[in-house]
């Protein structure tokens, strides 16, 4: 099971926050470091304000070396599909082919209402979500000297050059994730490299993966082909004393988090880990809300990740 870092910068991150943590990842060898995409924090003020996910991930891209980078997820809501392309693909240039784009269709409206981003109704948010999967993935795998159309009914391209080409071909891994029951399956087969489930239980988990499996075989694609994963908030320590200490610095309480979360001793959480592998998760997505804690990374690695 590969272990990667996830982070909240709306939460309360500057850009230099967000690589000191990346930096250590890459040196301890987690297998990514990824970002949200949100742009106001929830449940606190989030000084001293919100980063931009693709302008940060852009710098991360020629700051670091070898890790891989991503979103979890970029809000559909935030671009248009034709300029989400065009950043991402110019990242993973920058990047020398690291990165990862998750897409999802936007669920936060106090961040809409805050920047002045439209908020349609859910329905108008996946037929938006669900073209934007079509056009991004297309513009990436149009072949060079050829254009790219797209008539929809949200979005119309003409004659697009579908241009400039990822370096990772035909386009970097698509991630979709969510609980939903029929459209997410449904988009997770026909577009996404990876499907994430975040903050669930090993009974949803189970559950989820099954419909994206059926999904798959219904347009007979092999669900072999796809990766699975999961997104957990973390909190490991030593002993109770540093568990409680780590649970305190992000507001919550031990106790919850082990029910939630992959919390508590390395070795209660290599035991849950493993649970989550069995129910077929390949990946683990570690939520780090601390960023200042570079130990709560460092522990991980050396007493987690061996056993994995």
């Amino acid at each position: 099971m590969e272990l990667r870092i996830f982070t909240e910068p709306q939460q309360g991150a500057t850009y230099d926050d967000l690589l000191a943590v990346a930096l250590e990842a890459e040196k301890l060898g987690f297998g990514a470091f990824f970002r949200s995409d949100h742009y106001v924090g929830m449940g606190t003020e989030g000084l001293p304000g919100p980063t931009d996910a693709w302008t940060t991930l852009a710098g991360l891209a020629r700051d670091t070396s070898t890790i891989r980078l991503g979103t979890l997820m970029t809000s559909a809501t935030f671009r248009h599909p034709g300029v989400l392309a065009i950043q991402v693909a110019g990242v993973d240039q920058m990047s020398g082919g690291r990165i990862e784009l998750g897409l999802g269709a936007g669920w936060f409206e106090a961040e809409h209402t805050a920047y002045g981003i439209p908020f349609p109704d859910t329905r108008e948010r996946f037929d938006r979500y669900e073209e934007q999967l079509a056009i991004v993935t297309g513009l990436w795998r149009t072949p060079l000297g050829e254009t790219f159309t797209h008539q929809g009914a949200h979005y119309t391209l003409t004659d697009s050059p579908a241009l400039p080409k990822p370096v990772q071909q035909p386009g970097p891994p698509v991630l979709i994730g969510g609980r939903g029951k029929k459209r997410t399956p449904a988009l997770a087969a026909r577009y996404a490299d990876e499907f994430n489930l975040p903050f669930v239980d090993l009974t949803e988990t189970r559950e989820q993966f099954g419909r994206v499996r059926q999904a798959c075989e219904a347009i007979e694609r092999d669900p072999a082909t796809m990766t699975w994963s999961n997104a957990l908030v973390l909190c490991v320590g030593e002993d109770e004393a540093e568990i409680s200490r780590r649970a305190a610095a992000i507001g919550r309480e031990p106790a919850e988090l082990r029910e939630n979360g992959l919390a508590g001793t390395p070795e209660e959480v290599v035991e849950k880990a493993l649970a989550f592998a069995e129910a077929g998760a390949q990946r683990l997505y570690l939520q780090v809300l601390d960023l200042s804690d570079l130990d709560h990374l460092r522990l991980v690695a050396e007493r987690v990740a061996p056993a994995l």
